[in-house]
């Protein structure tokens, strides 16, 4: 097992550290002492890149530094990953834009390879930690069945119907980004271990919400924007008539868990932690989110939510999925957000920004 690390070895590297996870494990890594390359696809973006830079006048230890890097050019991360003893890799070419199965798929998976690649170039680097997704667990189980980190969305292929085929990609958006989260996982800790220099392992969200550092981490149909159009009064729409188990993590928790990853002694070569709620208090269905929000937030005359009838909710919600962060609170030693923080921080971060009247 390769050697933990800390802020005395050497910068580390993070992708995606504009978007919404990115921005928060770069903030908790300047946090602790870190020098962080934060790398973004265009660093002349002020929109999606001050809020980062501002980290270096907050009185934290670590320091921040942009570096620009290409998820589809390979190569253009060698120089942001020189030296560097840990990759945090939370960039993918996904986000909540129009991109086509096949592209989500190249993006999460096929173009993962171009990163592992200067990572591993760079001669440095211990510890690669991967964001995957719940998405990679996730697969058909009865209601109330507990997921853990030894399910994989593979399993269980009867019950899909035939659909869980690669020839199926192009059609259905959610199975290529399933199936890449997965196939990407299985790939790097293959990699590593024939390397034998590294440790790859992942991180796993749910349903992830929690402040907002800048007003672009504001993406459409996220779920920190559903909560969004839920306090604007709005009613749920993701789901059939707001019929959902929320199973919520804090976005804090989630960028902590990477680091831990990269520090932890426990963690190892094909660890994955699922982030999820940390208790059932957590695991709300859309019409317990919403009489929440309204506990926390009085003055708000409307709280939108799921079709009800007479103070009831319409009709039966399916109950998944139901998984806990315990691996991630006993391996890595995450200590968790309680929901009500997270609510209260998820809100009042979109106030802050002038994003709910």
């Amino acid at each position: 097992m390769a050697k933990p690390v800390s802020p005395a070895d050497g910068p580390i590297a993070v992708t995606g550290a504009s978007g919404y996870i990115g921005s928060w494990i770069v903030r908790d890594c300047v946090a602790e002492g870190y020098e962080v390359r934060a790398c973004v696809r265009d660093a002349s973006r002020p929109e999606k890149v001050d809020h980062l830079l501002a980290l270096n006048d907050a009185g934290l230890r670590g320091s921040v530094a942009l570096a620009e890097g290409d998820l589809f050019k390979p190569g253009s991360y060698d120089d942001a990953f020189a030296d560097c003893s840990a990759v945090i890799h939370a960039g993918a070419a996904v986000g909540y834009n129009r991109e086509t199965p096949q592209q989500v798929y190249d993006g999460c998976f096929t173009e993962v390879r171009h990163v592992l690649d200067a990572a591993t170039k760079s001669g440095a680097m211990r510890r690669f930690v991967f964001t995957s997704s719940f998405a990679a667990v996730g697969h058909p189980r009865p209601e109330g069945y507990v997921f853990t980190e030894k399910d994989w969305c593979g399993d269980n292929v009867e019950a899909y119907g035939g659909r869980w085929t690669r020839d199926r990609i192009p059609e259905n958006r959610d199975l290529a980004y399933a199936m890449a989260k997965a196939e990407t996982e299985r790939m790097l800790y293959k990699a590593a271990e024939e390397d034998g220099g590294f440790d790859a392992m992942s991180i796993l969200p749910l349903h992830v919400i929690g402040p907002l550092m800048c007003a672009n981490h504001d993406q459409g149909w996220s779920w920190q924007n559903c909560i969004r159009y839920m306090m604007a009064g709005k009613d749920y729409k993701k789901s059939r008539g707001g019929r959902m188990l929320w199973n919520n993590v804090d976005v804090r928790d989630v960028a902590r868990a990477h680091r831990l990853c990269a520090e932890g002694a426990v963690a190892k070569n094909g660890s994955r932690y699922i982030l999820s709620a940390a208790d059932r208090r957590g695991e709300l269905f859309t019409w317990q989110l919403q009489a929440r929000l309204r506990e926390l937030y009085p003055a708000v005359a409307h709280v939108g939510g799921e079709e009800m009838e007479d103070g009831k909710p319409a009709q039966h919600t399916y109950d998944s999925p139901r998984s806990y962060c315990l691996l991630a609170q006993e391996e890595l030693g995450l200590e968790t957000y309680s929901i009500d923080e997270t609510l209260r921080a998820t809100v009042d971060s979109y106030f802050a920004l002038g994003l709910l009247p």
